[in-house]
């Protein structure tokens, strides 16, 4: 297994990540258990879930994953092996979450309260990395192009890390990072952490595929020259990337299928960019998949790849991308491909 630094921590993850959204919702318990022992099996110990899990988000499921990942981790003994990250939800006005009913919020009640809860639902008494998992702040994201600015308050960038430093200095987090944040945001809080001797994050969560590289412009130099290292989630574009959604294709027990939430990957020109990857794989030689987790794997701010699955089949496919060749011819044709449809799906 590759494995990759974790910002300035002086720590290294492996480049590969298991997501675990789906436990609790489209995969039962034991279900998720059998996965995480498969990728643990295969080095994979680099575990990442938040409060907010099982998706699609609602009060039934709620904490779900986190408490399918505290079964299975007590079960095996095995948590000093484990590097868990887990998430705060960002400011929203789903009222399950807190004791007092009302909305979430990234503040030192909010995040308080939602540590704790974490931790007991993880049985464990430390996080590995802890983040926001989108902005206290509205942006325009999950699928947006043009910039707006709501000119709302929001909770400051310092009084955010200074809720979080207690948690720190005490061990309970041992590290933070964001996650669906703009290049202005990771900027904010790298200075305000140096400014006042803060916490300061180590990595950023984003949406990054072939049809979504939005990263690339302004984030990923950040990434690089600041040490935040990039976590891709949806490396193959919530499976469309797959190919199995294409002509309007409803799979039986396809995520899209069951929730229509695929709408970031429904705009115009999706389908054209999507139809082109998948025939550039065929003719090298490559499955869809392969194609799509190889691209994320082999981009140099990469610190971790996120790869979810609801069978066994899908988990151990897409580990074994990992293993595929990446060439020069490879990389040009992607880099044709993309300057011809540039990010249908941001």
């Amino acid at each position: 297994m590759i494995m990759k630094p974790l910002g300035r921590t002086g720590l290294s993850v492996p480049l590969i990540c298991l997501g675990t959204m789906t436990y609790g919702e489209q995969n039962t318990e034991a279900e998720g258990h059998a996965q995480m022992d498969y990728a643990f099996e295969r080095g994979i110990n680099f575990f990442d879930t938040a409060e907010l899990y099982a998706i699609p988000p609602r009060p039934e499921t709620s904490g779900a994953t986190e408490r399918i990942i505290g079964t299975w981790m007590k079960a095996r003994g095995n948590r000093d092996k484990i590097f868990l990250a887990s998430k705060v939800a960002g400011r929203s006005p789903m009222n399950w979450f807190r004791d007092s009913g009302e909305g979430s919020r990234v503040n030192k009640a909010n995040i308080d309260e939602a540590i704790e809860k974490s931790l007991k639902r993880l049985q464990t008494d430390y996080i590995d990395l802890y983040q926001i998992h989108w902005p206290d702040r509205r942006v325009n994201m999950f699928g947006g192009w043009s910039y707006r600015d709501y000119k709302d308050d929001y909770t400051s960038f310092e009084e955010v890390l200074a809720a979080l430093a207690p948690w720190v200095d005490k061990g309970v987090i041992r590290h933070i990072g964001v996650s669906n944040e703009t290049a202005w945001g990771v900027m904010r809080f790298v200075q305000e952490a140096e400014r006042n001797g803060l916490p300061r994050i180590a990595t950023i969560q984003n949406a990054y595929n072939l049809v979504n590289r939005t990263f690339e412009t302004g984030l990923a130099e950040v990434s690089m020259r600041e040490n935040v290292g990039l976590l891709a989630y949806s490396p193959l574009a919530q499976g469309y990337l797959t190919g199995k959604y294409l002509g309007g294709a409803r799979p039986p027990g396809a995520r899209t299928t069951l929730f229509e939430r695929g709408q970031r990957y429904q705009g115009p020109g999706a389908e054209p960019a999507i139809k082109s990857y998948i025939e550039l794989a065929a003719a090298h030689g490559l499955t869809p998949v392969q194609l799509a987790l190889k691209f994320c794997a082999t981009r140099e701010f990469m610190t971790s790849v996120i790869i979810g699955a609801t069978t066994m089949e899908q988990l151990s496919h897409a580990i074994e991308a990992f293993d595929k060749p990446w060439t020069p011819e490879l990389e040009a044709a992607v880099e044709t491909l993309h300057s011809t449809i540039p990010n249908p799906c941001p």
